[in-house]
């Protein structure tokens, strides 16, 4: 017996509707391709589970991250450090939680939503995660034209038009296996985390200014509109909506074994596996706020919030010739990286939601495309500085959508007739549900001061 014939045949006795045996695993073509050591070390155990965090993690540093981290650091300094540690904690909770939807069901969240939820809702859900997707999709297409700009002197459509041709890449690399598109990622992150570990080197924050920011609130995150509309942009861009389904599928890439024990086991690893990655996310947010409050905020420069600006004035403020060029071959790293989660992702919404299967390069080429179109139209009438605007209202959208995936997850994984022996904790469906209400208030608030003009 195979390991996803295994895995459906000794699948708990899931409540879900309408679901068929038939159905195929999610993301069948690598379902349970990763051999898992079950009788060895805590470290090889842990090394067989590396990868889906860090594939994760990239959603959380992609180039919508920059914008949003940079504007915040220019115009408040440290303050909104407190809104990345608090995003970046809601994220690995509902990453945990994604991870334990997939390991304990079989299923990533839009198959759990296919098999659970009406037509017209699973309707809904589909179109506000393509709508996600798209969004940072966006993101993504503007942060590679403007590193390509910065490094290559690529103007910014002809860069937009050469990111569409990295939809190739994420074919080759599945191509090779998941352990190798794994290793490219990672390979990218630690290329970031350097450039940046080297900028805050150099920038020499107050110590006692960033403690301040990390854990000591401002009321004026709630109070000033323009502060809130960059938090909640921080919260979009870091806790990522397709992120979750992403989570959900490519945990079960590993071949543990489909009993109690190999689930709980496997949910183990997979969150500390996610954990770690996303404190590397939550160092590489946290360092572009902090690299931009130390050469933007009270400089003079506090209305930088693009990033060619920064490229131009990081050098010179920070007193490190090298300063620009680590910080756009970061940002290059960034996009590349974010491709093939946002690939994979909008693969695996689509099968789960509609059961539509089309070829992965069609896939990116398609959800491409919609973004180039926005970025060429908005670069030709407005130039940079509006791909700078457009870049931080995607990740806004973004934090529009979570609610669509956060409700479902969390509902789904607080359901014992859902998960049986696997239902969360009281106390951790308690904080969860929190969460989700936290991001429900935020994004209200953000909508009725838009309505009235207040934002």
């Amino acid at each position: 017996m195979s390991d996803s014939q295994a895995a459906t045949a000794s699948r708990p006795a899931m409540e879900f509707s309408r679901i068929s045996d038939e159905d195929r695993p999610s993301l069948p073509e690598v379902h349970a391709s990763i051999a898992v050591p079950h009788a060895a070390s805590w470290g090889r155990r842990l090394l067989a589970f590396l990868g889906p965090g860090y594939m994760v993690s990239v959603g959380y540093m992609d180039p919508g991250n920059w914008a949003t981290d940079l504007a915040g650091g220019a115009q408040f300094g440290y303050t909104l450090l407190f809104v990345i540690m608090l995003s970046n904690l809601m994220a690995i909770l509902l990453q945990a939680l994604a991870a334990r939807l997939g390991i304990v069901t079989d299923r990533d969240l839009a198959q759990a939503c296919r098999a659970y939820y009406p037509r017209p809702v699973n309707y809904v859900l589909w179109f506000a995660c393509e709508l996600a997707i798209i969004a940072c999709d966006l993101a993504e297409v503007i942060g590679t034209a403007i590193a390509l700009q910065l490094l290559f002197g690529i103007p910014l459509i002809g860069g937009a038009l050469i990111a569409a041709l990295d939809a190739f890449l994420l074919l080759f690399l599945m191509n090779k296996g998941f352990r190798f598109l794994e290793a490219f990622v990672i390979a990218l992150l630690v290329i970031i985390f350097g450039c940046f570990a080297i900028q805050i080197a150099a920038a020499a924050p107050p110590v006692h200014a960033i403690l301040e920011g990390l854990f000591i609130p401002s009321p004026e995150i709630v109070t000033n509109p323009e502060m809130l509309y960059v938090a909640i942009g921080i919260i979009g861009a870091t806790v990522m909506p397709h992120n979750l389904y992403l989570h959900s599928s490519i945990v079960q890439t590993r071949a543990y074994q489909r009993t109690e024990h190999g689930r709980r086991d496997a949910i183990k690893w997979a969150t500390v596996d996610s954990t770690i990655a996303l404190m590397l996310a939550l160092f590489v947010n946290g360092a572009i706020l902090i690299v931009s409050a130390v050469a933007f905020h009270g400089t003079g420069h506090q209305d930088v919030a693009e990033i060619g600006q920064a490229f131009e004035l990081l050098s010179p403020l920070l007193g490190l010739g090298i300063a620009s060029v680590l910080f756009a071959v970061a940002l290059l790293a960034s996009g590349l990286n974010s491709t093939v989660t946002a690939t994979l992702a909008g693969q695996i919404v689509m099968e789960g939601f509609l059961r539509l299967r089309i070829p992965h390069w069609a896939r990116r080429l398609l959800t491409r495309g919609i973004a180039i179109i926005p970025v060429i139209i908005v670069t030709a009438i407005y130039g940079e500085r509006g791909t700078a605007q457009l870049l931080v209202f995607s990740q806004v959208v973004l934090s529009m959508q979570l609610p669509f995936a956060v409700l479902p997850l969390v509902q789904f994984v607080s359901d014992r007739r859902k998960m049986r022996d696997f239902v969360i904790s009281r106390k951790v469906a308690i904080l969860a549900w929190i969460v989700a209400s936290l991001i429900l208030a935020l994004n209200f608030k953000l909508l009725y001061d838009m309505a009235t003009g207040a934002g």
